[in-house]
């Protein structure tokens, strides 16, 4: 799930472009300290200001568009998996780079959350880790998926070694997900963190994908460990 939106709209300064603006929080009393350094850090980012701007659902949107720019996943006509994709940001993105609003590709965006519909998605309330959940998103795909997407975090404990094992087994089930789900030449994109990905799960994607890379968008934070693992060219299911 990504980041949503808060707040209205930045002031904007002549020429209609957003004012830069260092907001304080006034009163925030009842917020825990760490929720309100989350709230800081919301509002005097300039990629949320910008998403407000531009009618994205999160921020997240564009490390997806940077992604994508440089990996070329997103082609007209094609069928997209959003896993975790509340509050829909990059099915938003996928929705528009495949032109599934103009009836050229299909995006499924799943999540345990309701979401509020959006041009050319569909959504699909469920877990994706029901036995159920592969074939019901593949019918409702209209066939096997080109792009498995996964923006989705494992909550922290701040235990190093309990959150590393959170990350990885995470980007475990998505991967076996997607196996289930693409179609031969397929890809796969998903949130990892630096040193989270060694090991057995990076020898899965090798396996099963011919060419796997890191890629840490502009839009993810300076601060942030976080990056995103693309997996290209599915060799299919065994067997």
């Amino acid at each position: 799930m990504s980041e949503r939106i808060p707040g209205k709209a930045a002031p904007r300064a002549a020429g209609g472009e957003a004012r830069p603006l260092k907001v304080r929080l006034k009163k925030a009393r009842s917020l825990s300290p760490s929720s309100q350094k989350w709230l800081q850090r919301q509002l005097n980012d300039p990629y949320v200001a910008r998403a407000r701007r531009e009618g994205w659902r999160s921020r997240a949107a564009y490390k997806l568009i940077e992604i994508d720019d440089k990996v070329k996943l997103l082609k007209p006509g094609g069928r997209v998996i959003d896993l975790g994709a509340a509050p829909g940001g990059w099915s938003q993105v996928a929705a528009k780079r495949v032109k599934a609003e103009e009836g050229h590709g299909r995006v499924v965006a799943i999540d345990l959350l309701e979401m509020e519909p959006m041009a050319g998605v569909t959504m699909a309330q469920l877990d994706f880790l029901t036995d159920e959940a592969p074939a019901r998103l593949v019918e409702m795909l209209g066939g096997a998926a080109d792009v498995v997407l996964s923006d989705m975090a494992a909550n922290t404990t701040g235990h190093r070694a309990t959150d590393h094992l959170r990350i990885v087994g995470l980007v475990e089930v998505a991967v076996a997900f997607a196996r289930e789900v693409l179609a031969p030449g397929g890809a796969f994109v998903a949130k990892v963190f630096q040193g989270g990905t060694e090991g057995g799960l990076l020898a899965d994607l090798k396996r099963d994908f011919a060419t796997v890379r890191h890629i840490k968008p502009q839009a993810s934070r300076a601060d942030s460990a976080e990056l995103y693992v693309v997996a290209t060219g599915f060799r299919g299911r065994a067997g």
